[in-house]
């Protein structure tokens, strides 16, 4: 029991955690063929409520385009990336409570809501736009040797840096 609490107690290091994501990305690819992918869950799901409150999506561009990408006898709601969806929100969750930094947190003003809103619709409309987020550009693109890979990691460590400073300019 002691060692279970100091496992839960103490932060985990880095390198731990980067091993243990990269032995779920292997497992993923190997069970299901696919790489780690998680906007298109998100996508998946916008279109299965739209679908069920009737819109109908099948002449959007995107889709005749794309097609909407899942396998035979799947649907929004029912594939592979609903499940890897909710499975990272429930690991997540977890490890939040384990380590007793689970909180609810207050809204702290008006400009920091429309920061957030706005931020989220960007980031889920250029993920979109570019076919993925920095999990399928980044995470699962390094591991299978794509130089793209490496081109994105150098940006995003510069667009993160940045962000950071825009952040701490105008909203703290």
């Amino acid at each position: 029991m002691r060692v279970i609490e100091k496992i839960i107690k103490k932060p985990w290091p880095y390198i731990a955690g980067g091993i243990i994501l990269a032995l779920l990305n292997i497992t993923l690819f190997a069970f299901s063929g696919k790489p780690w992918r998680i906007t298109t869950g998100f996508l998946y799901w916008g279109m299965g409520i739209l679908e069920v409150m009737g819109v109908d999506h099948l002449d959007w561009h995107y889709f005749t385009v794309n097609g909407n990408q899942l396998s035979e006898g799947k649907t929004f709601f029912n594939n592979e990336y609903t499940v890897i969806n909710l499975s990272v929100m429930m690991g997540a969750s977890i490890a939040a409570f384990l380590a007793s930094e689970f909180k609810w947190k207050r809204i702290k003003n008006r400009k920091q809501l429309l920061f957030g809103l706005v931020g989220g619709v960007l980031m889920g409309y250029g993920s979109r736009l570019s076919f993925g987020c920095n999990i399928g550009a980044y995470f699962s693109a390094i591991p299978s040797f794509s130089l793209h890979g490496w081109v994105y990691a150098v940006f995003m460590f510069v667009g993160a840096w940045l962000g950071c400073k825009l952040l701490f300019k105008f909203l703290l």
